[in-house]
């Protein structure tokens, strides 16, 4: 063997042991501290899960993902440093974030720097209308849950009193005014728009007003928190109206806050994810591990299952390579299958309503 071809075998072997390793770095970002962390929990654990499911298969494109946790803490501000950290820390994607007001902020710092972001939560319009062709959804829109809940007051109240209530968000607002479009188109117009300040403990004033206006009907656009207070505080003030609520309810935080109070209540959320043939097996292992998943961790696992056949459609973990491969035909998916128009958003919407009823909530019949 010739001298001259040792360094380089030397070299060589050096680098096995890296290249065996080589892994692929996604990120995740969402409220793990603050009033939502429950949610933020439950999407942690969806992440978790799909990486490991993932790496399992075999990784994407050869490597193994590696999964770096990181807390907004529900703020815009610290929702833009966390992206910042993640870019530089080497993530080709990220899952998050969970509301609409810290997605938007950190959805431009992905964008500048290439790489896809999926957010799971984050449902209002907004989020894909400032025309970032790396930002995506495997969660529905406002305007398209609003249009359901909306359908639904003005068919089950038409010529009674709907009041319409939202916490001042962009999320809460932008729910609580597509429901109110829905609701006009159709006929019915609010005897009551209001609004309460989110973190607020006492929400005495309004439930005041929802009683002297004598209204058969609540709509609420707004966290868990805030609509488990407001349900019982309603309730111990004697008003009987039926309380309609949107998706961020759809966790078990909500009735340990209103309890008994929060019987009866609608909210609307995507169709059944837990209990479908193409989630079976996923929660099947959540349960095994010792997690009852909420159907928020389907959809943050469902972010990490798209980017992964995308990555692999485009060979290449290259966001803006990603983001076209996106918008070309359908992936499966524990949602069902999942294809995006060009703004991002999935091609079809498929909210419902459902009933709280004993601790635990169904879809109606």
């Amino acid at each position: 063997m010739s001298a001259l071809r040792l360094p380089a075998l030397a070299l060589l072997a050096a680098l096995l042991p890296s290249l065996a390793h080589a892994e692929t770095r996604v990120g995740f970002a969402a409220p793990l501290s603050g009033p939502v962390a429950a949610v933020g929990e439950h999407l942690r654990r969806g992440a978790e899960q799909a990486v490991a499911d993932i790496n399992a298969a075999g990784g994407v494109l050869g490597e193994k993902l590696a999964l770096t946790v990181a807390d907004d803490a529900g703020v815009a501000n610290q929702a833009v440093a966390v992206a910042n950290r993640l870019v530089t820390g080497g993530a080709v994607m990220v899952v998050g974030h969970l509301q609409t007001g810290t997605t938007i902020p950190a959805s431009r710092v992905y964008a500048e720097e290439g790489v896809v972001v999926i957010t799971p939560t984050a449902s209002s319009p907004e989020v894909t209308a400032g025309g970032l062709d790396t930002v995506f959804r495997t969660c529905g829109r406002d305007d398209q849950q609003g249009e359901v809940a909306g359908a639904w007051l003005a068919r089950q109240y038409k010529g009674r009193k709907v009041a319409l209530v939202h916490d001042q968000t962009t999320y809460g607002k932008g729910l609580a005014d597509a429901v109110k479009a829905a609701m006009n188109r159709q006929g019915l117009t609010e005897a009551l728009y209001g609004s309460l300040t989110s973190g607020e403990r006492d929400f005495t004033a309004l439930v005041t007003r929802l009683k002297a206006a004598e209204v058969d009907a609540v709509f609420f656009g707004g966290v868990y928190a805030d609509a488990g207070l407001l349900v019982r505080q309603a309730r111990e003030a004697g008003l009987a109206a039926q309380f309609v609520s949107g998706d961020t309810l759809a966790t078990d935080e909500f009735w340990a806050i209103a309890g008994e109070a929060g019987e009866g209540l609608l909210m609307t959320y995507g169709a059944d994810v837990l209990g479908g043939t193409a989630a079976r097996d996923v929660v099947a292992r959540f349960r095994a591990a010792g997690y009852d998943p909420a159907p928020y961790a389907l959809y943050s696992y469902a972010a990490l299952q798209v980017w992964a056949q995308a990555a692999e459609k485009a060979k290449s973990t290259d966001g803006p390579k990603v983001a076209a491969a996106l918008r070309q035909g359908e992936y499966q998916t524990v949602l069902g299958p999942i294809s995006y128009d060009s703004r991002g958003d999935r091609t079809k919407a498929d909210y419902v309503m459902y009933r709280w009823s004993k601790g635990r909530f169904a879809p109606l019949p």
